[in-house]
């Protein structure tokens, strides 16, 4: 299952929280970019199951 939808969220809540002064919130969704990128990474064990995960720290964009 491809769960790569959930890093463009993810990324788009960070982006904003730091366009908008929100920096515990961007803090928090940063460290949950972290979690996901960990727990997603672990889950399959299949090559072609796994998604493409996004670059450590800072914004996707």
């Amino acid at each position: 299952m491809r769960h790569d939808w959930v890093f463009d969220v993810l990324s788009d809540l960070l982006s904003y929280a730091t366009r908008n002064g929100l920096p515990r919130l961007a803090s928090k969704v940063s460290e949950t970019i972290d979690e996901a990128r960990s727990e997603i990474a672990g889950a399959g064990d299949d090559p072609d199951d796994q998604p493409t995960l996004p670059p450590k720290g800072g914004t996707m964009h």
